[in-house]
Formats: structure tokens, sequence, C-alpha cells
């Protein structure tokens, strides 16, 4: 499959449009604002992905930074997630699936990037898209894509995703789908609501 034979049954350009075509509805904090130990919590979650730290905090970030106690928050989570139990490539098969389907081009594109930075290759991203019913995926993959469009559409993992699950993941891996999941939702509607701008080096959902 190649990204001209793939159709993603909605305009992408109006997407883009709709949540980053117009300027951002909050200002970020300037860079020469950011408190120590706010720069802190972006190099530990920086780190914790593999990631060297940065003099420029991403615009997404310095966005947050405006509301200090969610940004904390938010990136206290994502440094746990980094470093959880669930191994990196299912961890970012589930995060591609979640972009995808929330439509936000912002998480789409930067967990693109990320996913090509561990090693998933173009083939498998591409696959994600489509989701749990493309062909060629294991039963633990296809269980981990259904898993997420089971927890957006209903809410609750069916019988069967969890036994698949289950199978090869321990109850803590249990634990953390959902709640990764919902982080990564959460993290879909800010930046879809806020009209963060992609960065350079993202395309947004015609990223493949």
């Amino acid at each position: 499959m190649t990204n001209a034979e793939f159709d993603p049954g909605f305009d992408i350009a109006a997407r883009q449009a709709h949540v980053v075509g117009e300027r951002p509805r909050i200002d970020p904090v300037a860079q020469e604002d950011i408190d120590p130990a706010s720069r802190r919590l972006v190099d530990e979650i920086r780190a914790s992905a593999g990631a060297p730290p940065v003099e420029e905090v991403p615009e997404y970030m310095r966005t947050v930074l405006k509301h200090p106690e969610i940004f904390r928050c938010q990136m206290e989570m994502g440094t746990v997630l980094f470093q959880g139990r669930i191994p990196a490539d299912e961890r970012e098969l589930a995060i591609l699936r979640i972009g995808w389907l929330c439509r936000a081009p912002y998480e789409w594109g930067q967990h693109v990037n990320f996913a090509y930075r561990i090693g998933l290759d173009r083939n498998l991203i591409e696959r994600a898209r489509i989701g749990s019913s493309a062909p060629g995926w294991t039963a633990h993959q296809a269980a981990i894509l259904r898993g997420v469009e089971e927890l957006l559409e209903d809410k609750a993992l069916s019988n069967e995703t969890w036994d698949v699950l289950a199978r090869s993941w321990d109850e803590a891996q249990l634990i953390e789908f959902p709640m990764m999941v919902g982080q990564y939702v959460a993290t879909a509607f800010v930046q879809n609501t806020l009209r963060i701008r992609l960065e350079d080096g993202n395309p947004g959902l015609a990223h493949a």
C-alpha cells in the first residue's frame, strides 16, 4: 500500500485547516519566561523517550505551561508512560491509532516521527491508519489496535480483546493500557482545540 492508494475516509486538508489552519487560540509562554523547574520536567520527559535536552521548548509544551499544574502532571505522566511497562513499539502502535482516530494532526505526525526513530517501518505506520482490520498483524498487535478502537467507541475493552492482551501482558500492563489511551486522547483534544501549530518536519495527518 502506498500513500497515494490510501483513502483516509475524510478530507485531510480540510481537517487540518479546521484544527491547525488558523493561529493558535492561546499564545505560548515565551522561551525566556520558562522557569527552571518546568525546563527540568521537559528534559526529563525527553530523556525518558531517549531524546537529548533542548534549548528551545516546543510550542505545545509552552502553551500548556499557561496552566502550570496541568503542565506538571502531563509531563510527569508522559515520563511514566515512556518508561512504562508496555514495550515502546506496542505503545507507539497504540498512540498512532489514537492520533489517527482523533484526527489529530500534531499528535499523529509527531508520533510517526517517533515511531521511525524506534525502528517501526512505513508499512506498519500506514496499516495503523486502517487499524485492527488491516492484514498482517499478529494477534497481539491486532488486539492493541482493537483495544484503542473499543475504548474510543465503547469506553471499555471487550472480553475477546482483554483475553488476547492478557496472554502476553501482565496485570500492570493491562492497567497501564487504558490509562495510556486516555492520556493520549486527552492530549489530542488539547492540541486540536488550542490549534497547536505543526512543527517543522511534521506534515500532520498526511505523514506516513
